[in-house]
């Protein structure tokens, strides 16, 4: 019997103008598919010009500049419909989909289509059964004890994966992948016998758990910073009235 994290996966990933995901822009996106473990990977990549300028900030972290977005990226209407069509794709070839931290690169992508497409990711999902597997989420819960950081470059040492040019989309999403592979042979025990239907059920459980812890430790810091609970997708914002 073949386990999920040793089965076909697809991972998603983002590049943007910054972090609010309400705001902020896309600018690059991969899609990679890998059939088995080790297995050349089938990538997908966008480039993107988002319309607005990069701040130097987001320039300094992905090394995409206005510049050259302007020269080689694409208008953001068609990518954004061709990046919905591609994750629609990989959920009806049952494929579990790999986002690190999904609230924020699904949640973008949303926003992107409702801003240049007047849809919605979940209009694009709508006939497909949307399993996500997300790594902070799932090492998060399975070693929960762990002190330190859990972005992707630490996931990576945790996990020894190798992760070779971080924050180029198309490596961030195969990196993501690995790790998640490398967790369910870890905790196989674990997770060998619950489907990833079940596994996409309990993490929007643990999520919410973790959220509520993190919200906890702020007040007691005394940064009253929201978290948000929902997993694996932001509701959208109730219009201003």
């Amino acid at each position: 019997m073949t386990h999920w994290f040793d089965g076909p996966l697809a991972a998603f990933d983002t590049e943007t103008t910054g972090v609010d995901v309400e705001a902020d822009r896309i600018v690059s996106a991969a899609v990679v598919v890998q059939d088995t473990p080790g297995g050349r990977p089938r990538i997908t990549r966008w480039l993107v010009n988002p319309g607005v300028p990069v701040p130097p900030a987001a320039t300094e972290v992905h090394g995409l500049t206005d510049d050259h977005l302007q020269r080689n990226g694409r208008w953001p209407a068609p990518v954004m419909e061709e990046i919905a069509r591609s994750l629609a794709e990989q959920c009806a070839a049952s494929r579990p989909l790999v986002v690190m931290n999904a609230p924020f690169d699904l949640t973008i992508l949303d926003r992107e289509l409702r801003r240049h497409r007047a849809s919605s990711l979940a209009r694009y999902l709508a006939n497909v059964p949307l399993c996500v597997l997300d790594p902070r989420v799932l090492d998060k819960h399975l070693d929960r004890y762990r002190k330190g950081r859990r972005t992707l470059t630490d996931l990576c040492a945790q996990y020894e994966v190798t992760l070779d040019g971080a924050h180029d989309a198309a490596a961030d999403a195969l990196a993501a992948m690995e790790v998640v592979r490398a967790v369910g042979r870890r905790f196989a025990s674990r997770l060998d016998r619950l489907s990833v239907a079940e596994l996409h059920t309990l993490q929007a459980v643990w999520h919410a758990a973790q959220a509520r812890g993190l919200q906890a430790w702020f007040a007691r810091s005394g940064a009253p910073e929201p978290v948000d609970p929902a997993w694996p997708l932001r509701p959208e914002m109730p219009a201003a009235a």
